[in-house]
Formats: structure tokens, C-alpha cells, sequence
């Protein structure tokens, strides 16, 4: 299946969700919180990314690295994960690092966007085959990848948040971080991004 990039994400936008598909008194794996860090940590950041972003993407490997390491590692900072996939290629890697454990998300996620002139920008390719590489990578077989590709409630769940954060936060970018309640749009270097901690407290 071939999806070229900037596909319009009405298509799954607009989808109803499966009717009769449930989920009994919990929620499903796909739609729990994608963390890293103590809970307990005093400074919670939350990201608003999208896997497609190149602004995203270098905060991911040159910021990234460093504030795991000084930061999340340390019990300073709890690192939230938000999908705002700004075209369907976003989208449907979103959906497949979903599909992954919990613990196997921050890895994905971060070799996706060290990747991403291989598999995000390449005008005309089969974008399903390139992302399948890296899943297969994480340990994904194919029968889940396909399953993960191809789940439109899913999809539809993680355009739902998307709405959401435009509501509440005014999210209109990405990157867009909130540490501790307080909005700052933008990739930063680490410098910066350690003041903002330091400011709130970590």
C-alpha cells in the first residue's frame, strides 16, 4: 500500500469508529500514556510532536540525549508523549509505535526521528515497506504492523487527543512543550530547555 506524503487526514478524520468494537472496562494498550521517567518526578514535560516534523526531529537527537541523561534519568523530570501528527504518514507511524510495548516506545519513537530522511521525505515511496523496516527492527512482526497500520479507531483516537490539544492548550505547532502548566512552541537547545526546568523547579 502506497501513501504519499501530505495526505489528507480527513480520510481517517472522518472515519467512525468500528461500530461494536469495545473495550471491556479498561483501556486498550494502544491508548495508555507514553512516558518516560519517575512519576514522582517534580518537573512533568509534555510533548506535542509529530514523527514527520523536522523541527521535532532535531530536538529528538541533539536535545534529547542530554536532557534523558541529566533530567529524566535522574528522577527530575517525567517526560509525557503527545501525537500531533501533522500529515497521514504522521499518523500511521504514530499508530504502529503504539502498537509496541509500553517500554519499546521511547526507543521507536527515537529511531524514527534519527531516521527520518530515510523514511519521512522520500516523495513517491512506499511509506508502508519504510516504516515496516524500523518496526521489524523494534521487534514488530508483520502481522501486527499490518494490524497497527490498518487500525482506524486507533487513529481516530489519537486525531481525538490531537483536537483536544488544539482546544485546551491552543497547540497550533510542533514542537509545542508544557513543562509544569507553562506552554513554550518551539525546539530548543538544551540550555534553554534546562532553564525551563530549572524555573519549575527541577
Amino acid at each position: 500500500m502506497q501513501i504519499t506524503r501530505r495526505s489528507t487526514l480527513s480520510l481517517v478524520g472522518a472515519a467512525a469508529i468500528i461500530p461494536g468494537l469495545a473495550w471491556a472496562d479498561s483501556t486498550p494498550p494502544t491508548e495508555t500514556e507514553r512516558a518516560i521517567g519517575s512519576p514522582t518526578a517534580p518537573v512533568t514535560v509534555q510533548e506535542f510532536f509529530s514523527l514527520t516534523c523536522p523541527h521535532c526531529g532535531e530536538f529528538a537527537t541533539k536535545t534529547m540525549p542530554q536532557v534523558k541523561t541529566q533530567f529524566v534519568d535522574t528522577g527530575k523530570v517525567r517526560f509525557i508523549y503527545h501525537d500531533f501528527p501533522l500529515d497521514q504518514i504522521a499518523l500511521k507511524a504514530a499508530q504502529v509505535s503504539r502498537y509496541l510495548p509500553a517500554e519499546e516506545y521511547y526507543p521507536f519513537v527515537e529511531a524514527l526521528f534519527a531516521s527520518q530522511n530515510d523514511w519521512a521525505f522520500q516523495e513517491g515511496e512506499d511509506y508502508h515497506a519504510r516504516i515496516f523496516k524500523y518496526a521489524a527492527l523494534a521487534g514488530m512482526d508483520q502481522a501486527t504492523y499490518d494490524k497497527a497500520w490498518n487500525d482506524t479507531a486507533l487513529g481516530q483516537w489519537i486525531l481525538n487527543g490531537q483536537q483536544e490539544a488544539e482546544k485546551l492548550y491552543n497547540i497550533d505547532a510542533t514542537p509545542t512543550f508544557i513543562i509544569n502548566g507553562k506552554k513554550t512552541p518551539g525546539a530548543m537547545d538544551y540550555d534553554t530547555f534546562a532553564g525551563l526546568v530549572a524555573k519549575a523547579g527541577g
